[in-house]
């Protein structure tokens, strides 16, 4: 039986750079909704107790509302201005959390995690504090050295996705070192401060709206 609350935090600083548009990637309609609203929806299917908050920069918070009421849009949330590096977005996010709880951290531009893959990684993270999605790797790799190359065993690589989730008060404490360039995703963060990290299996159609291809793939998939 469930004790601590659950939170999510959406990151969505995104700035559209690789779609070529001024609007934010987060901001774009997918399938005649914008992104980050379709995200914030996946979280509420999966429960409508969960307290959700989004980050976004600081210029963007008014735009969000009036999108919100555009929409009418009513499932209650908060909205934290995020900083300089999704490091200290995260850690403005954490703010708002109040322990014991656990917390899930998601890219607010992966609309399509199901409750199913949700309630997997809040299961994993109650049973061993730390719960982080990944799936297999289908693409042959191989590492460059120069003008050398060798295959790597694809069987030993996995893709990471979010939601990525951990006891909120353990998150905290890693959130409380100094930033470094190396801390790409919340895992990092954790593992950096001597922590274990427990994965959980996730699903390829989690994907993450980066490119008019990854759109394209998201509207077929909800069609």
């Amino acid at each position: 039986m469930k004790s601590e609350k659950e939170y999510v935090i959406l990151v969505a600083g995104g700035k559209g750079l690789r779609m070529k548009t001024d609007v934010p990637k987060q901001f774009m309609l997918l399938a005649g909704k914008p992104v980050l609203m379709r995200s914030v929806e996946a979280f509420f299917r999966y429960s409508p107790a969960i307290e959700i908050i989004v980050v976004l920069p600081q210029e963007h918070i008014l735009y969000w509302q009036e999108l919100c009421k555009e929409y009418d849009f009513s499932i209650n949330h908060s909205v934290v201005s995020g900083g300089a590096e999704r490091f200290f977005s995260v850690q403005h996010g954490l703010a708002s959390v109040e322990t014991p709880a656990f917390v899930a951290i998601h890219d607010g531009v992966r609309p399509l995690v199901s409750a199913a893959c949700i309630a997997r990684g809040f299961a994993c993270a109650r049973a061993q504090g730390s719960a982080v999605p990944v799936v297999d790797c289908v693409d042959s790799l191989r590492v460059v050295q120069g003008n050398s190359s060798t295959i790597i065993d694809r069987s030993t690589i996995k893709r990471v996705q979010t939601p990525q989730i951990f006891d909120a008060e353990l998150l905290k404490q890693a959130y409380s070192q100094s930033f470094s360039p190396l801390f790409t995703d919340d895992a990092s963060v954790w593992e950096s401060a001597g922590r274990a990290v427990a994965l959980f299996e996730g699903e390829e159609r989690n994907i993450k709206l980066t490119t008019p291809t990854d759109f394209a793939i998201g509207e077929g998939l909800l069609a």
